[in-house]
């Protein structure tokens, strides 16, 4: 809350720029408990601007939960899937992909066009794999930097990765935090 008014005066080219100067910083110190103050007020400044939505004090201790491992229990309208956007934003910087998890192809794609538009503002990728999803594209879905995907998809890709001698061929290249 304290970092709102810094960036609510940030033009629309100093999120991406932003978002490259806290990368650079978890590459000095590999802690994210030190940017994560700018990095959630930096993402809900960009989903104000993007979507109309203001994180919550509530969503934002949701998503503090979430980025430290643990259980956030949310009803339904409570905005779990902008809650996810806080962890996974910050996740992200640490350039290693962060896999969303849904129960469904709808909420996937539903949820990779509408958070994904806080992303993009944001500087980067989003990417969405669903059952529909050809094989020869779930690489370059995977390697995004945000991917929406379904549980059965992800567990499948990772079993068929397991019968694959080519690396480029893998969906899973490296390592990934997920939220579910």
């Amino acid at each position: 809350n304290n970092l709102e008014e810094k960036y609510q005066n940030f033009t629309e080219d100093d999120f991406t720029k932003e978002t490259n100067n806290l990368r650079a910083q978890i590459q000095v110190n590999d802690d994210l408990s030190k940017i994560l103050p700018n990095a959630f007020a930096l993402v809900r400044e960009a989903s104000i601007r993007t979507l109309g939505l203001r994180h919550y004090d509530e969503q934002l201790m949701g998503g503090i939960a979430l980025h430290n491992g643990k259980i956030a229990e949310m009803k339904t309208g409570e905005g779990k899937t902008l809650v996810s956007t806080l962890p996974a934003y910050l996740n992200s910087l640490k350039n290693k992909p962060v896999f969303i998890v849904t129960v469904n192809d709808y909420l996937a794609e539903r949820d990779a066009e509408w958070m994904g538009q806080i992303f993009n503002f944001l500087g980067l990728s989003v990417g969405c794999v669903t059952s529909e999803t050809a094989h020869e594209e779930r690489s370059k879905q995977y390697d995004a930097d945000v991917v929406y995907a379904t549980n059965n998809e992800i567990g499948f890709d990772y079993l068929r990765d397991n019968l694959k001698n080519d690396y480029n061929k893998l969906c899973f290249k490296k390592n990934a935090y997920a939220i579910v």
